[in-house]
């Protein structure tokens, strides 16, 4: 019973980390409006407070994944949450939009100590048989997030101007960061002697595999079109057919958090048929999902495909880790990096992806068609997707000796 516990609040502790920390990516997604009048800049400049958030997240994932096999997982997340925290709180007094995109960069930096630490973390902490499942719980955090944290921006910013989303959060950190202290055990370190030769070098032959490769693009793609499509949202829902209010386009981003709830069941799943199938199921239905928006004229059959979007990415993002993981044998903790840091470099991207192709009116397509075809290469792609075989991945050395 006792160890039973304390993987409890190990997977309470992560999955309230990757809904917390990744929320930071997406507060100013549906506010852009709102920063381009406050700080008198044009709607495009004003984006630049996401990107600037996701490019130097997607840097830092380069970084601490690595760094935290000397130093150790516990106290490179629990140093970069204290730095979030510290960031977020400062944000509150931006005079500038340039304070605003300074502090924007430093939440990005401090925040990526948490996803690339975590995924290798919970890889190596958990028996082998919770191993999928547990990361689907992480990864219903970090989708839910992309929700949540739109949700939570529109809603205290309605309600008590963009401030308070920050000081909200901002405490929250703290808070977490005493959660984390208390109940979170550390890894053991992994130790230079045990870190492979040329950690960086791809000469390793399922490292640099057709798989692991066919992996990162298709990671590229995930946020680039999963906060593309959300932050067209707004556009398109304020204007005709639908004109709908603030209150009304809140409530559809909430919708999505229905799709959510297959991925704590995308481990089960990946057990059961493997984690390709599931990888190119989810890419099937946002890829429905998407043609299906571009489309829709009701609100109500707006809201329920969204929520068959979301749902294609709450079962990509889980097989997809789980897949690279495997992948990455041996270098788990660089792949998982690498995963981390495409996958930011899309979410990046996403924002003046949708913006530019709203203005441009690319061939006529909608936003929500042009992102479609994108996932349909991704699809394609997964096809070449092979699973390694069990006598090929390494068991984790920590897998047994979890603190209890």
């Amino acid at each position: 019973m006792k160890q039973q516990r304390s993987y409890t609040m190990m997977i309470v502790n992560l999955c309230s980390g990757a809904l917390l920390v990744l929320s930071a990516l997406y507060f100013t997604v549906p506010i852009v409006t709102v920063i381009s009048s406050e700080f008198e800049v044009s709607t495009t400049t004003a984006a630049l407070s996401g990107t600037a958030f996701s490019l130097f997240f997607a840097c830092g994932c380069l970084v601490y994944g690595p760094l935290s096999s000397r130093l150790g997982r516990k106290k490179v997340m629990v140093a970069g949450l204290l730095g979030l925290a510290a960031a977020t709180l400062l944000t509150v007094k931006a005079q500038s939009f340039t304070e605003l995109l300074l502090l924007r960069c430093l939440q990005g930096a401090t925040a990526s100590t948490f996803s690339p630490v975590a995924l290798t973390y919970a890889g190596e902490m958990f028996p082998e048989g919770r191993r999928v499942s547990v990361i689907g719980y992480i990864s219903t955090g970090l989708l839910m997030s992309g929700i949540v944290g739109q949700v939570a921006s529109s809603a205290l910013t309605y309600w008590l101007g963009w401030q308070s989303l920050f000081l909200v959060f901002g405490i929250a950190y703290m808070l977490l960061v005493i959660s984390f202290i208390l109940f979170l055990p550390e890894a053991p370190k992994a130790g230079l002697a045990s870190m492979p030769n040329n950690v960086y070098g791809t000469s390793n032959t399922s490292f640099a595999s057709k798989s692991l490769l066919l992996c990162y693009f298709i990671t590229f793609t995930v946020l680039l079109c999963f906060v593309g499509a959300y932050s067209a949202l707004e556009f398109y829902l304020s204007k005709a057919p639908f004109l709908l209010d603030e209150s009304a386009i809140l409530a559809i981003r909430a919708a999505g958090i229905a799709g959510m709830l297959l991925c704590p069941f995308a481990g089960r799943l990946c057990n059961r048929y493997g984690k390709p199938i599931i990888l190119r199921i989810g890419l099937t239905l946002a890829v429905g999902g998407l043609l299906l928006l571009g489309i829709m004229k009701q609100p109500l059959l707006y809201a329920l495909v969204s929520i068959v979007f979301v749902s294609g990415i709450a079962l990509i993002v889980p097989s997809l880790i789980a897949l690279i993981g495997e992948l990455g044998r041996e270098r788990r903790a660089l792949a998982t990096s690498l995963y981390t840091f495409i996958l930011f470099v899309g979410a990046s991207l996403g924002p003046i992806a949708a913006l530019q192709l709203i203005h441009s009116n690319w061939l006529g397509f909608s936003v929500y068609h042009s992102f479609a075809c994108l996932f349909l290469i991704s699809l394609m792609c997964s096809l070449f997707v092979r699973e390694p075989s069990s006598s090929t991945v390494p068991s984790s050395k920590y897998a047994k000796s979890t603190n209890t």
